[in-house]
């Protein structure tokens, strides 16, 4: 146990008999205890393999190349559509948890082996992602923006994409893009 993550344990309100029985069996599964992005997050010579953490309607954990896993049991949880690698196995009671000790303990040690042989996971290009038509005219008639744009990290490429593309209506869009046009001149990412 690493006491820089104690606090996470102990400031937990809803799932506290639930977090806590999941770190020990994790810790059971000799991975190293460390505290990232404010969560408990455990890992095998260095790189993540999985992180606990909760929400309102349940606590789970978090698999980061879990869409390499097998998945035998069907439990794997993809948060979103747009969650390129990490899955989630999801609990509501500590009884759940005590229950699933085995079958998480397996998925655990298939996420070692994942990281041990060097599987990587084949993330979506930027290229794959579509333009949003209000994006599209902007680039296509501002020559220093279209280069500003390209010259962006393909991290910073996506996260601008995934913005413009999100709101359902046009105008939302066109706003969207016409707020961020100055950042993008900048070099700037959409969080810088």
């Amino acid at each position: 146990m690493n006491p820089k993550v104690d606090f996470y344990f102990s400031k937990a309100k809803k799932w506290q008999e639930e977090i806590e029985l999941l770190r020990t069996i994790v810790l059971d599964c000799h991975l190293t205890e460390e505290l990232k992005w404010g969560c408990p997050c455990y890992t095998f010579q260095k790189s993540n393999i999985v992180l606990i953490h909760v929400f309102k309607e349940y606590c789970a954990l978090l698999f980061f190349k879990g869409a390499l896993l097998k998945d035998a049991k069907g439990i794997l949880i993809q948060q979103t559509e747009n969650v390129q690698s990490a899955r989630q196995i999801r609990f509501t009671s500590a009884g759940e948890i005590a229950k699933m000790e085995a079958t998480v303990k397996a998925y655990i040690y298939e996420a070692v082996e994942v990281e041990e042989v060097g599987l990587k996971v084949e993330l979506k290009k930027t290229e794959e992602y579509k333009i949003p038509e209000e994006f599209q005219s902007k680039l296509d008639k501002n020559a220093a923006l279209k280069t500003a744009f390209k010259a962006l990290t393909p991290g910073r490429q996506r996260a601008y994409l995934f913005h413009f593309s999100q709101p359902k209506q046009s105008k939302t869009r066109e706003s969207r893009v016409e707020k961020y046009i100055p950042h993008i001149l900048d070099g700037k990412g959409l969080d810088d």
